[in-house]
C-alpha cells in the first residue's frame, strides 16, 4: 500500500559532529519555506543526543526527524542513503550541515519542478565570494530541457537542488568511497534522460567556509580520490552511453579533478616524482573511458599534463603551468589540433559559457 506524504520535500542533512551548525542549516529550510517540508538531521557515527542538543529550538520541532547511523566509515554517503531510505516526499534535497539556502529556494525549485522538471539545479553561492559558481557551462540562458552533453551536466558535480524521488527512487550514493561518493549518482541523473531544469536566477544554495572538519577536505591517496571511475566505468549505464557522452564526462574529470590532485600532490611528501607513475596511468585510464578527451584540452593544459608527466620537470615549473591555465590568451582556449578548438567540448566555447 502507497504512503502519501503530508511533506511535499524531504531534505537530508547528514552531521557527523556536534561542532557542526547544523541548527542554522534546518533554520534556512523551515524559516523560509513556503511548502510543506521535512528535515531529515542524520547524525552520523555520533551520539545523537549531542545532535539534538546542537539542534537547538529545532529538537522538538514537528518539522525535524533525527536519526542515527553508526557505520564506522567517514563518508557521508551512509547518512544520505539512510535518509533517502526514510524519506516519504515526492522530492529529495540534500543540504550538509554547514551549508545554508537562501530565502525561497526550496519553492524556487518547486516552481520548476510543478512544470514537469524531475530535477532542478541550484544556483550555487560560496561564502566569501561575490559571483556564483559558473558550473556546469550551460548554454547562456538556458533554464529547462538541458542536455547533458550541450549544457555539460557532468560538470555539477553533486546533485545540489532538488529531485523527483518517485522518478530517481533507486539511486543512491555511493558506499566505500573516500571521496567522489555523489560523481556517479550524479552523471547517472544528467545522463538519465530525465527532465532537467536549472534555476540558474532563483535563491541559492551557499556553500559554508567554516567548517574546520569537513568531511571531502580530507587528504587521501590517488586511488581513493579516483576510485569513483571505476564505479562510474562498471555502470550498465556508462556503457550504453556513446563516444560524444562519454567525451564530455572524460573531459570534465581532466580538467576539475585531475589537475585538482596535481595541485594538492605539488609540494606533498616525495613532490610529483612520488605520483607521477601514478598520474601517467590515471591519463590513460580517463583516455580509454572517454576516448578523445585530452584532444579537446587546451595547450596549456596539455603543456601542464605533460610537465606532470614528465622525468625532467619541477614543481615550479609545473605549478606555473597550472597557474597559466586561467591567465587567458591564445594557448588557453586553442587545442592542439586547432580544428578541435571550436568543438562544443573545447576549451573556447566551454569558458565562454562559464563567463556568461
Amino acid at each position: 500500500m502507497s504512503v502519501v506524504s503530508e511533506h511535499t520535500v524531504d531534505v537530508i542533512i547528514p552531521v557527523h559532529s556536534p561542532a557542526r551548525p547544523v541548527a542554522r542549516a534546518v533554520a534556512s529550510v523551515l524559516d523560509a519555506t513556503a511548502a510543506p517540508v521535512r528535515v531529515i538531521v542524520v547524525a552520523h557515527n555520533t551520539d545523537p543526543e549531542s545532535i539534538r542538543a546542537t539542534l537547538g529550538e529545532f529538537a522538538d520541532h514537528p518539522g525535524v526527524d533525527l536519526l542515527e547511523l553508526h557505520d564506522g566509515i567517514r563518508s557521508p554517503a551512509g547518512p544520505r542513503n539512510h535518509g533517502i531510505d526514510h524519506a516519504s516526499a515526492p522530492y529529495l534535497s540534500f543540504l550538509d550541515s554547514d551549508d545554508t539556502l537562501r530565502p525561497g529556494a526550496l519553492d524556487s525549485w518547486l516552481a520548476f519542478a510543478s512544470s514537469g522538471a524531475e530535477a532542478v539545479l541550484a544556483r550555487i553561492e560560496r561564502a566569501g565570494s561575490d559571483a556564483p559558481d559558473p558550473l556546469p557551462p550551460t548554454r547562456p540562458g538556458r533554464t529547462r530541457n538541458l542536455d547533458p552533453v550541450i549544457d555539460r551536466l557532468p560538470y555539477r558535480n553533486e546533485p545540489v537542488g532538488l529531485l523527483s524521488r518517485t522518478r530517481f527512487d533507486d539511486l543512491r550514493y555511493t558506499p566505500g568511497l573516500a571521496s567522489g561518493e555523489d560523481l556517479e549518482l550524479s552523471a547517472r541523473i544528467w545522463f538519465s534522460g530525465a527532465s532537467i531544469a536549472y534555476d540558474r536566477h532563483g535563491p541559492a544554495y551557499v556553500f559554508g567556509d567554516d567548517a574546520e572538519d569537513r568531511v571531502t577536505a580530507v587528504r587521501r591517496s590517488l586511488d581513493e580520490d579516483f576510485a569513483f571511475l571505476e564505479v562510474v566505468a562498471e555502470g550498465e549505464w556508462f556503457r550504453r552511453l556513446s563516444r560524444r557522452q562519454r567525451r564530455v564526462f572524460g573531459v570534465k574529470v581532466f580538467r576539475l579533478h585531475f589537475f585538482d590532485a596535481v595541485l594538492a600532490r605539488l609540494h606533498g611528501e616525495g613532490g610529483l616524482a612520488a605520483h607521477r607513475q601514478e598520474f601517467a596511468a590515471l591519463v590513460r585510464r580517463i583516455e580509454r573511458m572517454a576516448p578523445g578527451s585530452l584532444a579537446l584540452l587546451s595547450r596549456r593544459d596539455r603543456a601542464a599534463i605533460d610537465a606532470t608527466l614528465s622525468h625532467d620537470s619541477d614543481a615550479a615549473l609545473v605549478m606555473s603551468l597550472l597557474e597559466a591555465r586561467w591567465l587567458g590568451g591564445v594557448d588557453a582556449i586553442l587545442t592542439r589540433n586547432s580544428l578541435l578548438s571550436l568543438h562544443r567540448q573545447g576549451p573556447r566555447r566551454t569558458l565562454r559559457d562559464m563567463t556568461v
